[in-house]
């Protein structure tokens, strides 16, 4: 009782607050039990089995993690999503934090920028992703057009295994730069204007400002965006089967499959359920490690206004 009433507080007006606040956010966390805990230790069951939706199971214990540990294919497709990982995330944070800070400017017609910005965020991904297709084709693609008078035509986009992450990469990169953009946006308007209003008297150009006060006050705002990039990069899944379903699904000699791509085939071509499952919690074991590793190493680098790291 102790406990609870020092969780609630110990006056009456603390209590009522603690009371509302917990009131407030329970439909989230039921939510969130609901519809990412449960699916999660339905996986984790599935990936004890061998099973293909269809006969009755049969129990194999970790016998699919152990399979995994020596699958070569699956190795492959961590390291593809790795790569796009390595390209993505750090081009995609730049191009949007600059964006945003273009964005933030007294323009004219800044609302209407942002809104184009933006528009790539609400299209169909797979709509969008099959625009691309047409425009990477290697004769008479819109890119091969543009590239033709620096000899660039004829370039196998899609079909070369050294090649083809590079498409993947720039449109996941246009997709998601206006959510980033956005949050980037955030940051930046929460960023008091009488500290660059007194750099500004004591003579610090845009260049000094940006690093020394927008950077630092931001970092919350790039630790947040670092993390919801290094989650999505592990869930690319639409951008790599619209543009090489056409020709080789996943890549010639699976250089585009990815940890997503190689879930759904294990799963929805194989036929094996309790695989994929394995596979499934593979992927978010590797997500966790670097979520967790991000963490604390964000507490070198990330400045929170309270003094707190």
């Amino acid at each position: 009782m102790s406990f609870l009433a020092n969780t609630l507080g110990k006056t009456p007006l603390t209590r009522r607050r603690a009371l509302w606040g917990l009131a407030l956010v329970a439909p989230n966390v039921l939510g969130l039990m609901i519809f990412f805990g449960i699916p999660v230790l339905i996986a984790f069951r599935t990936s004890l089995w061998e099973w293909n939706g269809i006969r009755p199971p049969i129990e194999v214990g970790l016998g699919n993690f152990v399979t995994l540990a020596s699958d070569s294919e699956f190795w492959g497709a961590f390291g593809v999503t790795i790569k796009l990982m390595l390209f993505c995330v750090p081009i995609g944070m730049t191009l949007s934090l600059g964006v945003a800070v273009l964005l933030n400017q007294r323009l004219r017609g800044r609302a209407f920028f942002r809104t184009i910005y933006f528009l790539p965020v609400i299209t169909s991904s797979v709509a969008a992703t099959m625009a691309w297709s047409w425009m990477f084709q290697a004769q008479y693609g819109f890119i091969a057009n543009v590239l033709a008078p620096f000899g660039g035509a004829n370039i196998s986009w899609l079909t070369s295994p050294d090649l083809v992450l590079i498409p993947i990469a720039i449109v996941v990169i246009w997709q998601r730069l206006g959510f980033d953009m956005i949050i980037f946006l955030a940051g930046l308007q929460a960023i008091p204007r009488n500290m660059y209003e007194a750099a500004t008297i004591d003579g610090a150009n845009r260049w000094q400002m940006f690093r020394s006060i927008t950077l630092p006050l931001l970092s919350p705002t790039t630790f947040l965006v670092l993390i919801l990039q290094t989650i999505s990069a592990f869930q690319i899944f639409d951008q790599v089967y619209v543009l090489t379903s056409r020709t080789s699904l996943g890549g010639v000699n699976n250089s585009a499959t990815t940890l997503s791509l190689y879930l759904y085939q294990t799963a929805f071509t194989d036929g094996d359920l309790g695989y994929s499952a394995a596979i499934a919690l593979a992927s978010f074991g590797f997500i966790l490690v670097l979520t967790l590793t991000q963490i604390t190493l964000q507490r070198r680098w990330v400045y929170y206004e309270s003094g707190t790291t």
